[in-house]
């Protein structure tokens, strides 16, 4: 593993617009207590119904190859030390088919910003379920990320939300 220091800083960006939210605050412990890694979260925005959407488009947060990619989750690999987690609200995974529409395959190649899947965050909210959308450095220490904005800050999806050094 490379040290900090001997890597670049790289920005992951929001892959959806919405309020962030801090990962304390998310309804599951394995998010909230950053079990799986540091990062933040975002509650989605509702899709734009004046261009007639009825889904949300999540886009890559960072270059890399996907190496994970689940109906309500995605795992994109930046190198050999990091990885970024997109879960797309909690407990949602017996929604797949009802919920979500995936772009992408398993090790496909994506670059910053590049559509990974739709889904529906009224569904998951229909279906009792939190839509807040958990976006966790995998493999980082607390110190390794460098917040970009704020929780109750509203973002755009692209918008820089994290440096990871």
């Amino acid at each position: 593993m490379k040290s900090r220091e001997a890597r670049l800083t790289t920005d992951i960006v929001a892959p959806l617009a919405g309020t962030v939210v801090a990962l304390a605050d998310v309804p599951d412990p394995v998010f909230a207590d950053a079990v799986v890694g540091p990062g933040l979260a975002i509650e989605p925005d509702p899709p734009d119904e004046t261009l007639g959407a009825v889904r949300v488009v999540v886009v890559a947060p960072c270059p890399g190859r996907m190496i994970s990619v689940y109906p309500h989750a995605v795992v994109i690999s930046m190198d050999a030390d990091r990885a970024v987690l997109v879960h797309l609200g909690v407990d949602t995974e017996d929604l797949a088919t009802a919920c979500f529409d995936v772009a992408v395959v398993e090790g496909q190649e994506v670059v910053a910003g590049q559509p990974l899947l739709a889904w529906s965050p009224e569904c998951v909210r229909q279906a009792g379920r939190s839509a807040i959308c958990p976006v966790v450095a995998l493999q980082a220490e607390d110190d390794d990320l460098v917040p970009v904005v704020e929780p109750g800050d509203r973002v755009t999806e692209g918008q820089r939300l994290l440096a990871w050094r």
